[in-house]
């Protein structure tokens, strides 16, 4: 006669998700949040994270210390405030940046541009007042149109009409 010993299992204890305290550090680096082709925002983005925008958006963006890009098929009606800021669509709106401002060969912008560093590659359209900065210095309300050039260290316009 073969003792049958009795099987003993243990109930499984489910653990419960760690608490997040600081939203920042949860934020997977290199992960942009995306308004995709199709999707329509109105009103104003504020965080901390990246964007990508690939559809529409109006209003106000802005992620001070983020990275924003607008797409190829981007339509963007807002200022825009950033870290970084990388135009590959089309932006009606002044830009401030306190890092860079980047202008693809497809970009279309119509507003003003406030940043310590800009790049404007070939076949950038802009329509608007370029005013570069010192890093780290940066005046509320310049990139709208309330600054004055002897404030500024370079002041330059740039104009292209749409053909």
């Amino acid at each position: 006669m073969d003792p049958i010993s009795p099987k003993v299992t243990t109930p499984s204890v489910a653990t419960a998700p760690p608490v997040v305290t600081n939203p920042a550090a949860a934020r997977v680096p290199g992960v942009a949040s995306t308004i995709s082709t199709g999707l329509r925002i109105h009103g104003e983005l504020t965080g901390d994270g990246d964007l990508y925008v690939d559809g529409e958006a109006q209003g106000n963006i802005r992620l001070g210390q983020s990275k924003v890009t607008v797409g190829p098929r981007g339509r963007v009606q807002a200022d825009i405030e950033a870290r970084e800021i990388v135009i590959e669509g089309t932006v009606q709106g002044n830009l401030k940046a306190l890092d860079s401002i980047r202008l693809g060969a497809a970009s279309e912008v119509r507003g003003s541009l406030m940043t310590p560093r800009v790049t404007i590659e070939d076949g950038a359209r802009l329509r608007g007042k370029v005013e570069t900065t010192r890093a780290g210095e940066m005046r509320r309300g310049a990139a709208a149109g309330h600054s004055k050039s002897a404030e500024s260290p370079v002041t330059a316009t740039v104009a292209a009409e749409k053909e």
